[in-house]
Parts: C-alpha cells; sequence; structure tokens
C-alpha cells in the first residue's frame, strides 16, 4: 500500500504530495488525513496523508513512512477538500491552507506534546480485610485515608497528605489513577428565556422553514434589535435535530460577552475558539470538538475551520466587520469559507449586521441572499438621538478634543449616575512628536511611518513593525527641548478626562490594556458592574456590547476614519458611527450621541444621524458604480515587495506589463504605484490593482505571476484577490 503526503514545507516547488511506502505495522492504523513523519531530503519532516492506494506505476523507489504523529488528529473528509479550496481562492500552498486549520497545539510542525489536563484520584488496591486489619492496629493520618477510600470509591488527591500517600502506595494498599478533563466546562444556568417580538418570529420561521437547504439569510436589524435572541433560537431548533452549529463574531471583546450568554442557555455544549485563549484551553476546545463533546461552536475568524461534523447552521454576526478577512498569508474571508461549508452541509447561512457591507446587501437587493429587516428595538425603544457638532466653532473656545455640547452631556450623565461611552479610534498618547526649533519628527527606522508616543510607559513605538525606544526629553537632532506632542490617542484622551472630571471613575480599552489574558472580560463585566463611569476606547467597544447604564455616547474625531485614502473610507466609518451610536440607550433611559466633526456637511456623516443606512447605501453605490469599485467590479491588489527599492520598482512594471498585455481588455490595471505605507519593516512596497468583471484568464494568469516569482530570493509577491483595503 502507498500513501500521497504532502510535507510541511510552504515552498511553491514543493507544493505537490509525494508518495510514500506504507510498513506492514501501520497499515491497520494509518487513515487520510492523519499526521505522520517521512523522510525527506535526509531528514524526518511532518506531513499529511492526503490518499492511501494499492497501485503505483513509477520505476522510483520508495521510502516508508517512519511514524503516525498523531492517531488521533484526523482532517475529515470535509476539511480536505476545504483545503484545496482555500488554495484555489487564495493561491496558497496546501500545507499553508491545512496548517490555518489547525490550533497552535496542533500544528502540522509542532512535535508532539501532552496539553491534555489531568486529575489525580486515590483508590484503594487491596482488599478490604487487609484494610480493615491496618486499620484495627494503627492509630495516623494513613487510617483516616483508608476510612475515607472505603466510604468513597475515588478521591481527589490533592486532599491528602502527600507523605501518607507515598506510604500507602509503598504498602500496596492505594493505587492512583489520572483522569482527563477539560480546562472550560461551563454548566447552564435557569434562566428565563424572553419571547421574540412578534418581528423576530418572523425571522426565526422564515429561516426554520429552510433548515435543511443551503441558502444565504441576510438579517438586517438595527442595533438593539435582538439578533442574539434570534441566533439563540435558531440554534436551539438546529440540535433538537441532533446536528451542530457554528457561531462567529468579529471580535474578541464581543465574544466574552456573547459566550455568556450562550454558556447560560446551553452550558457544558458550548466551545469557544479565538486568540485569546492560551495554547492548552485551544486545544481543549479542539479536542471537545473532535470528541463530540460539543455541539455549538463560538469565535472569531479562524473558527470557521472548527472541525464540527454533522452541521446544521452557520451564523456570521456583524457580517460586515473587516476583521473577517484575514490580511496575511493565506488571505481568506470567513464568509467565503462558511458558504462552502454550508453549501457542502446544505443548510442556511445567516448573516447579521445593523450595518451590512455594500455586497452583501447588494446580493440581497438582487435575490441572492435573503434579506430578512429588523426595523425596530426590543420593546420599541427608541433609537438614539444623535447630534454632528462643528469642531470649528469649538476652535476660538479653546475647546479642542470636548466640546462644550459633549461636556455638558457627561457632566449630566455623572450626575445621574449614567454611564458614557467615549469612542477614539487611535491608541496611544500622541501620534506625531516634532521638534518645534529643527523641526525633527520621530519616525520608525524600519518604516516609514511617525512613532507614536505611550505615555505611561514612556515609549515610542511602531504600530506596524512593534519597534520601540525610550523617549528623550531632549530633541536627538539638534538637543533642544522643542519636543511638541501632536495628534490624540485614547491614552492622552484619558489624562484629559481625569483632570476634566475627577470625581469620574475611568477606564480604558484599547490593545494597550487588553494584552493580559482575560483583560477584554474583565474591563467588560467591571462596566457593566457600574465599577466605572466613563468608558474609552478604540473600535473594539463599537460592537455588540449591551450596558443598560449607558445613556451617552461620545465619538471624538470622527474624521479620522473618514479621511483614509481608502475607497472603503465611508463604509467603514458609516458602520463604526452606527454601531457606537448603539451602544447608547439599551437601558429604559433614551440615549444621545454627541459626534465631533470638521465635516459636518459630510454625507456619510448626516446619513448617520439620521440612522439611514438604506440612504447611506444608495449614494455610495452610486459613487462605486462611477469609479468601478466592488460590488461592481472584482478587485486583485497585487503588492511587489523587496528590500531592495530599485527591484521593487523594476518588476513592478514588468508585472504590470504582463497583466496589461495576458488579461482581457476590458479589465482595467491601475499601477505600479507606491503602497499607502510605502516602507514596512525594511520591505519597499509597489501597489498594482486590478478591476474586472468577467476574465476567465485572471486566476490562470495570478498563478502564472505567483509560480514566476516563487523561486526569487529578491522580490516576494502578496497576492489579495477580493482585498478590503488597498
Amino acid at each position: 500500500m502507498y500513501a500521497y503526503c504532502i510535507i510541511e514545507y510552504p515552498i511553491k516547488t514543493l507544493d505537490k504530495a509525494f508518495t510514500y511506502l506504507i510498513p506492514e505495522s501501520l497499515k491497520k492504523t494509518l487513515k487520510v488525513g492523519m499526521k505522520v513523519l517521512v523522510p525527506f531530503n535526509k531528514r524526518l519532516v511532518h506531513g499529511i496523508v492526503l490518499n492511501i492506494t494499492d497501485n503505483y506505476n513509477d520505476t522510483y523507489e520508495l521510502k516508508e513512512i517512519a511514524q503516525i504523529e498523531d492517531e488521533f488528529l484526523v482532517l475529515n473528509k470535509e476539511l480536505l477538500e476545504l483545503g484545496q479550496v482555500l488554495k484555489d481562492l487564495t493561491l496558497c500552498n496546501l500545507i499553508t491552507a491545512y496548517q490555518t486549520m489547525l490550533p497552535s497545539a496542533l500544528k502540522i510542525k509542532n512535535q508532539k506534546s501532552d496539553y491534555n489536563k489531568y486529575i489525580s484520584y486515590v483508590s484503594l488496591n487491596a482488599k478490604d480485610s487487609l484494610i480493615n486489619d491496618y486499620i484495627n492496629t494503627h492509630k495516623n493520618k494513613k487510617v483516616a485515608i483508608l476510612k475515607r477510600l472505603l466510604q468513597e470509591p475515588k478521591v481527589n488527591k490533592k486532599e491528602f497528605d502527600s507523605a501518607s500517600i507515598r506510604d500507602l502506595l509503598k504498602l500496596n494498599f492505594i493505587k492512583i489513577t489520572a483522569e482527563k478533563i477539560y480546562r472550560l466546562n461551563k454548566s447552564k444556568e435557569n434562566i428565563t428565556e424572553p419571547t421574540p417580538t412578534l418581528d423576530q418570529q418572523k425571522v426565526i420561521d422564515t429561516i426554520i422553514s429552510s433548515l435543511n437547504e443551503f441558502k444565504t439569510f441576510l438579517i438586517h436589524g438595527v442595533t438593539g434589535s435582538g439578533k442574539t435572541l434570534i441566533y439563540i433560537k435558531l440554534i436551539k431548533k438546529v440540535l433538537q435535530e441532533g446536528k451542530t452549529a457554528l457561531l462567529l463574531v468579529p471580535e474578541i471583546s464581543l465574544t466574552e460577552q456573547i459566550i455568556s450568554i450562550f454558556y447560560a442557555y446551553f452550558g457544558s455544549k458550548v466551545a469557544i475558539l479565538h486568540s485569546g485563549l492560551s495554547l492548552t484551553e485551544k486545544y481543549d476546545e479542539y479536542l471537545k470538538i473532535l470528541n463530540k463533546d460539543v455541539q455549538i461552536v463560538i469565535g472569531t475568524r479562524s473558527a470557521i475551520f472548527a472541525p464540527l461534523e454533522n452541521l446544521g447552521l452557520i451564523i456570521i454576526d456583524e457580517e460586515h466587520s473587516d476583521t473577517y478577512k484575514q490580511n496575511s498569508n493565506p488571505r481568506y474571508h470567513a464568509r467565503d469559507i462558511a458558504s462552502f461549508r454550508a453549501k457542502y452541509h446544505n443548510i442556511p447561512l445567516v448573516l447579521g449586521s445593523a450595518t451590512p457591507s455594500l455586497e452583501s446587501m447588494a446580493r440581497a437587493r438582487k435575490n441572492v441572499y435573503t434579506l430578512l429587516t429588523l426595523n425596530k428595538r426590543v420593546n420599541n425603544q427608541a433609537l438614539p438621538k444623535i447630534k454632528l457638532v462643528d469642531m470649528k466653532e469649538e476652535l476660538p473656545k479653546r475647546n479642542f478634543v470636548i466640546s462644550e455640547e459633549l461636556d455638558k452631556e457627561i457632566k449630566l450623565c455623572l450626575l445621574n449616575k449614567e454611564q458614557v461611552i467615549l469612542l477614539l479610534n487611535r491608541r496611544g498618547y500622541s501620534n506625531l512628536i516634532t521638534c518645534s526649533n529643527c523641526g525633527f519628527t520621530y519616525k520608525c527606522p524600519h518604516c516609514e511611518i511617525s512613532l507614536t508616543y505611550h505615555k505611561s510607559s514612556n515609549t515610542l513605538r511602531c504600530h506596524y513593525c512593534g519597534y520601540t525606544k525610550i523617549k528623550d526629553d531632549i530633541c536627538p537632532k539638534c538637543h533642544e527641548k522643542g519636543l511638541n506632542y501632536l495628534g490624540l490617542g485614547t491614552e492622552k484622551l484619558e489624562k484629559i478626562l481625569n483632570e476634566k472630571y475627577p470625581e469620574a471613575r475611568l477606564i480604558r480599552m484599547d490593545a494597550d490594556t487588553t494584552t493580559k489574558k482575560g483583560s477584554h472580560d474583565k474591563i467588560i463585566k467591571s462596566f457593566k458592574n457600574y465599577e466605572y463611569d466613563i468608558l474609552i476606547g478604540t473600535q473594539m467597544i463599537s460592537k455588540g456590547l449591551d450596558f443598560q447604564r449607558c445613556t451617552l455616547v461620545g465619538i471624538i474625531n470622527a474624521d479620522s476614519t473618514l479621511n483614509i485614502p481608502d475607497f472603503r473610507s465611508s463604509e467603514r466609518t458609516f458602520a463604526l458611527l452606527s454601531q457606537t451610536s448603539g451602544r447608547a440607550g439599551r437601558g429604559e433611559k433614551e440615549g444621545k450621541v454627541i459626534i465631533e466633526t470638521f465635516n459636518p456637511d459630510n454625507s456619510t456623516l448626516k446619513n448617520v444621524v439620521a440612522n439611514s443606512y438604506l440612504n447611506f447605501y444608495e449614494e455610495e453605490m452610486h459613487i462605486r458604480k462611477i469609479l468601478k469599485y466592488p460590488p461592481y467590479y472584482y478587485l486583485v491588489n497585487i503588492k511587489v515587495c523587496s528590500k531592495d527599492y530599485e527591484e521593487a520598482r523594476t518588476n513592478s512594471l514588468k508585472i504590470s506589463t504582463y497583466l496589461k498585455n495576458n488579461l482581457d481588455k476590458t479589465s482595467i490595471i491601475l499601477g505600479p504605484s507606491t503602497a499607502l505605507n510605502f516602507r514596512l519593516k525594511n520591505i519597499y512596497r509597489f501597489n498594482i490593482t486590478i478591476k474586472y468583471r468577467f476574465d476567465k484568464n485572471i486566476k490562470k494568469v495570478l498563478k502564472e505571476i505567483d509560480n514566476i516569482y516563487s523561486a526569487n530570493k529578491s522580490v516576494f509577491l502578496e497576492i489579495d484577490i477580493n482585498p478590503q483595503e488597498l
């Protein structure tokens, strides 16, 4: 018998299956999808078995598979097919596709380790008569242990004195057994399940009627319309039919809140998968899924690869979020993978959002997706009143950060014991430090980007490559004390608020304050329990969070995302501001939102104020059509990268010429031009963008270019099909 194996090297030239002999000792146990060790180039390497056959036609002498690496881990038929789909979608290597599917503890090239957690139990190992004889003739700690073990079949070893246990083991009176346990195991709670509204029930019934067919539903529900209850009801129905369910959420911060809700309803039936888990916890959760001990998986982007069998439903919450697109190889979108899996199992795919992506709404308008709408909040709660504040008028009053209007509303909230959320989508203290004497600006030595100052650690950091240096008090160029701190980040905002509202209890939630395990959950719970009055944060506080006491949302510098030179900047801004606004007024009291801007006449901001997604959609679609952007055209972005500027420039011109000569004449090739962040980590980057509608040659041409440069050591390509940003 022979096995075709893909090996661990992520090199294009080795992206193929190699044939190995299956030794007699492995013939009964080896399965397709197993991890193995195989000889390759005078060493043993890790791999995955793709196929097993009795036929081999070549005359080459074959080597034998050395051993099975992990009998427990077997990629099933669906995941093996999904690897091929992922390779085709993103032009990655097959081994890279399979690596992406596995949690860190089970990566192909990791050495096998025991990540299991055990509890050691003590039980009797001798006849009761011998035990009783010992008890009758001795008076010590060991007697108490034996008496207890006569009453209980097994007891946790930690409950006993270790010296006494050692003595009893020597006497052969007891034995110790280790039992495997899961680290995360929650019990179901006795909670009263809310009754769905008529609108919610209509959505539930519509989806349930299509549970056994592939169909994509788009739930467009305003913030607070009760999408989570719909998900719970749908999953309950799927579980009743003996099937499993997968729910994706965009952020770890959102995962923590929705997990607690699902634990309450479903208890130990739930497994979670996200980057906030430790290596061992990820292993445990994956083990639960493989052992079929859970029926529901909740997680962020990579959870779409969870090895659930007998899937009955896939849900993507906040489907518009950029975080569902992976920006490193393989550059997949979770929605595409979800669509494949839903089609594979012939089940519904449910997309939910208050601000759906333009692509999803366009598909719904064309009846490719089924559109389901929730126009009202639960219990007919009013949507928050949103007001724009023109910061140009605040400058003469010297209100550079907190406007007069926002200041008044914050003070009112503090007086009424209500809570405030303030969004500033930039972390750090200052994003630009310059010298007023000589004009020097701190920049990253590896990237063409200014360093951000973090006051708490007195460091200057590059948020792209991680470069860090201690800040000096004097200018490193002219050696004068003339440094100016320009720009505003969440850390500086926190300092300003502490000075302005000394009586207020403040907490900050951004990438700097959530580095420790469990920090997202801790901050959310403490704010929910009214341990703080004001929550300051970046976009991670914008989605899904539900605080009953929060009646005011303030958005500082709303123009920061609007001014980014990217075709999606208006869409991102509308989603960010609308979602953040939706955090206000979810309790009994009506909510207010203050948006500070220097562009009060901007149509995107006006649509946010009017809570009019559809009006924004129509306006933005009109612009996209004129400029030939998605959803009217497909995009491919090629970054030509090299440590040598001239190499990157010359090869980008060659690639652009090649594309123009080989693609359909209706396709539009833009560039090469310098990338938005031209130099990152000492790598120069040129952009080439392809816009196309129908081009049968596109995949073939991209593969050809990819193969040409796969062996090039001085220039490499980043090919992003359907990019989220350019």
